[in-house]
């Protein structure tokens, strides 16, 4: 694992690191904000998933978190959204598919099922890293995420509810399998039998008896992907059948942006280091 950049920030350590992935099959970038509570022994550990188009640039630059996290003692990790490179497959111009959106799933279909395996190295090697590396308690670990991102966090709990304490989701995409934005990209990444996609989509996870004990969502009003691409009302059905508690603010005026989730970003932290105490 190779240093790119440190800065202390809010008494803690703001840091980006890139190591070569061998889920993905290329050198993967990552931030991590250590809090100052870390000095005195291991703290909770917080993953953020990005949207379309994102890096792990995006929420460290206009996410807001850092004051929140040291307040609370908790470290939070940004991954990257997809592998990258000029040996990585990818559809230029396209940006709901490839490079910056990478689902956090694992691709099974050729030739993306070489490197796009998102969801291994977010739920297995990035953690594994991050373990080794930082002052991070493994047992209190929870997820969160925006937008593509709040489909992986999503999911990612749902798949592995006993990893996670907490997850929360601004403005996730919450059925991929019948979003505009994604039916594309899942028919790449897993092939034409839609059965296969009901493992990457919150709402068919949690019907077909997959559990997570809470959900919070934010979802802007004003935000242009909501009636086409967001849809929170399926998740909110979803739940409801299912006995999930999930706690959905409809933020009135609000849009799809960074103005957004900063706005709300103390909520979520707040809202995952209560429940990773």
């Amino acid at each position: 694992m190779d240093t790119v950049s440190k800065a202390l920030a809010h008494g803690g350590v703001q840091g980006v690191y890139r190591h070569e992935a061998a889920t993905t099959g290329c050198a993967m970038t990552f931030a991590v904000f250590v809090p100052p509570q870390a000095a005195s022994g291991p703290v909770p550990v917080l993953w953020y998933l990005s949207g379309l188009t994102c890096t792990h640039a995006n929420v460290m630059d206009k996410g807001e978190y850092r004051q929140a996290a040291a307040r609370h003692g908790v470290i939070v990790v940004a991954p990257d959204t997809s592998p990258r490179g000029e040996e990585i497959p990818d559809e230029a111009g396209n940006w709901q598919f490839g490079s910056g959106a990478g689902f956090y799933l694992d691709a099974t279909q050729p030739p993306y099922d070489r490197n796009y395996r998102m969801g291994s190295y977010v739920a297995e090697e990035l953690p594994a890293l991050v373990a080794a590396n930082f002052p991070a308690d493994m047992s209190r670990q929870g997820i969160f995420g925006h937008s593509m991102g709040g489909h992986g966090a999503l999911t990612l709990a749902l798949r592995n509810p006993g990893r996670y304490r907490s997850c929360s989701a601004f403005a996730p995409i919450v059925q991929p399998s019948t979003a505009g934005w994604s039916r594309p990209a899942f028919a790449k990444y897993l092939g034409a039998d839609e059965a296969a996609w009901r493992a990457h989509d919150a709402t068919a996870l949690i019907a077909d008896g997959h559990r997570f004990p809470e959900f919070l969502v934010d979802q802007g009003t004003a935000d242009s992907f909501l009636q086409d691409g967001l849809r929170p009302w399926l998740l909110e059905a979803a739940c409801k059948e299912a006995g999930i508690a999930l706690t959905l603010n409809m933020r009135a005026g609000y849009d799809h942006s960074y103005f957004f989730i900063s706005s709300f970003m103390d909520d979520h932290i707040a809202w995952a280091a209560e429940r990773m105490r």
